[in-house]
């Protein structure tokens, strides 16, 4: 059976379940699911955890993102990107510069308290945020704490003076469960414009990069080439501390013993026969399971 990771470079139009049920029907594999969801709208890094290797999705949830995108100054729309219907215009008449754009823009980087687009997937008692939008019923949207690691403009903004729009390119690395439509929202109104997302692409997600991904075609035209395109499981470990334990030690941590070890890292990837096993953290003095991986013993 197949044991992997397997990085998708998400076409536009596609949900990510539409990814990992495509996937499933050419590779014959039930086993399987996404990290990190993207909007239809978005492309790029999808990361598919295949086998064992979906006990990692929660850890793989957890871990930084970055995107490249454009922006429009100008007008906004109630999905906060283009797709959206436009609640609001004002004709820019004065060129914004780039450095008014980027001082802008580092007022958001931090740990910072987003509203979700009422076209979201977020849930209000029970039901998704874009739901309550498709049936006109207004409801309160929950704050939540993200943070922006960087946010910066990429080239000088392009001003069209004949529409009254500003075009603006732009890179961001955030954590989990930040809304990048609403920081191009937001930033609008720090400038005094209302402002819409154009397009976004994912570039990294779960430690995986753009250039590691391989198209969802690629794979449905040529299901052979999932042998050589999976990232192995250790993979994800790289930034992990790790200790090699000996056949005595891997006894204990088979059976979920509690055991000592020389590091102080917080959370140690165990590795026996030269493939990870085991995640145990810290407790005290002594290190306990965290995550048995136990693949191909």
């Amino acid at each position: 059976m197949l044991n992997g990771i397997l990085v998708i470079d998400k076409d536009k139009g596609m949900t990510s379940a539409d990814v990992v049920y495509h996937l499933r029907k050419v590779l014959h594999i039930k086993k399987m699911g996404h990290a990190g969801t993207l909007d239809p709208d978005v492309t790029g890094v999808l990361p598919i955890a295949i086998g064992q290797a979906t006990k990692l999705i929660e850890l793989m949830h957890k871990e930084n993102k970055k995107y490249v995108g454009q922006g429009i100054l100008g007008f906004a729309t109630d999905s906060y990107d283009i797709s959206g219907t436009k609640i609001e215009s004002k004709k820019i008449t004065t060129e914004i510069k780039g450095h008014q754009v980027q001082k802008a823009m580092q007022e958001f980087v931090g740990n910072i308290e987003q509203v979700p687009p009422i076209y979201s997937a977020v849930r209000v008692k029970g039901k998704h945020l874009y739901e309550y939008a498709r049936a006109g019923i207004k409801v309160e949207r929950p704050k939540r704490q993200v943070e922006i690691f960087s946010y910066d403009l990429v080239n000088e903004p392009v001003f069209d003076k004949v529409n009254g729009q500003e075009l603006f390119d732009f890179e961001i690395e955030c954590s989990k469960g930040t809304y990048v439509r609403s920081l191009v929202n937001d930033l609008g109104t720090k400038l005094g414009v209302p402002a819409v997302m154009k397009n976004l692409r994912r570039t990294s997600s779960s430690g995986f990069d753009i250039d590691q991904a391989v198209s969802l075609t690629e794979i449905t035209e040529n299901p052979n080439m999932v042998n050589e395109l999976l990232q192995p499981i250790d993979s994800f470990f790289s930034n992990y501390a790790h200790e090699d334990i000996d056949t005595n030690l891997w006894g204990k941590v088979k059976n979920g013993a509690t055991i000592s070890l020389k590091t102080n890292a917080k959370k140690v990837a165990l590795r026996y026969n030269n493939r990870v096993k085991a995640i145990y953290q810290k407790d005290g003095t002594m290190y306990r399971p965290y995550l048995m991986l136990l693949q191909n013993e």
